[in-house]
């Protein structure tokens, strides 16, 4: 294969909107098919367009591929013989497999995934959808509006990694909710508070909407931030999805015995004191604060 064809892959796979990972041998050690630099893109079933080396190489290639385009983040690996392989981890970090190859040589390659942006359909076409449609697409998501006239067929399409976000407000609340909730999406949020939310999930139940799919309900929309004007809604309604598109796991209020407010985090589960106040600004302030910290 020439030097430059897998370029010509990775553009197809790109208008294809087909996610893929482009696998590229960083290093090389003792006797190994492929040489650093050595690229070839792989499809999500596992294609291999390109040369990497043998079948050890291909099978850990091939696993990695799957975990990169699941977690939507880039990674290395490292091919290695098997009697070399003490850990699962190699001491820099570097995932390790191990290689029945007879030659010995020892490969690391740096695997990147490729797949559109997750999508994110809005329901409404108020204040809040409107500005929460315009800081998403800045945000990189592909947004698209509906309404109750083509509810399911705007969800129709969706996967897992995908979001939706119900502001109608008042208008076809239900038919916009059971759309997104039988949708495949994981995460539906909408912009209700917890008592109409629960009024409308309530009616749900006896319309074909079962107690998981409702459970993957997130009421009201948004990071607790203490937003008033449509704007702020979004955004904190854009945080969140953030949030959720990356996986973190934000601290949580705890109350102590004594009453006062701290935070622990999901890594530390000690909670560590945070100040206690009447003011919901600042209260607002000081959670702002805890979920984007200072970075220095």
């Amino acid at each position: 294969m020439a030097d430059l064809e897998i370029f010509d892959h990775i553009a197809t796979l790109r208008e294809k909107a087909a996610p893929f990972c482009v696998a590229t041998v960083l290093r090389t050690a003792d006797v190994t098919s492929a040489k650093a630099g050595a690229k070839a893109a792989v499809t999500s079933d596992g294609e291999i367009l390109g040369h990497l080396g043998g079948a050890c190489v291909q099978r850990a290639v091939k696993a990695s591929v799957a975990e990169a385009l699941a977690e939507g983040s880039p990674r290395m690996i490292r091919v290695k013989p098997s009697e070399k392989v003490v850990s699962l981890v190699d001491p820099d970090g570097v995932q390790c497999f191990k290689s029945g190859c007879p030659s010995g040589g020892t490969v690391d390659l740096l695997i990147e995934p490729f797949q559109l942006a997750p999508r994110l359909v809005i329901f409404g076409d108020g204040p809040i959808a409107k500005a929460l449609a315009s800081h998403a697409a800045t945000a990189g998501f592909r947004v698209s509006g509906a309404g109750q006239e083509d509810a399911a067929q705007a969800v129709a399409a969706l996967e897992a990694r995908d979001f939706v976000v119900v502001a109608s407000q008042g208008r076809g609340d239900a038919v916009a909710l059971k759309a997104a909730l039988t949708s495949a999406a994981a995460r539906v949020s909408m912009v209700a508070s917890r008592k109409k939310a629960a009024h409308l999930t309530r009616k749900l139940l006896g319309d074909g909407v079962s107690q998981p799919q409702i459970d993957r309900l997130k009421a009201p929309a948004g990071l607790d931030i203490g937003a008033v004007d449509p704007h702020e809604i979004a955004l904190s309604i854009m945080a969140e999805l953030i949030v959720w598109r990356r996986g973190v796991t934000l601290p949580a209020k705890l109350i102590t015995e004594d009453g006062a407010e701290t935070i622990a985090s999901a890594g530390d589960p000690r909670p560590r004191p945070g100040k206690t106040t009447d003011s919901a600004t600042d209260k607002a302030t000081e959670m702002a604060l805890n979920v984007f910290p200072r970075c220095c």
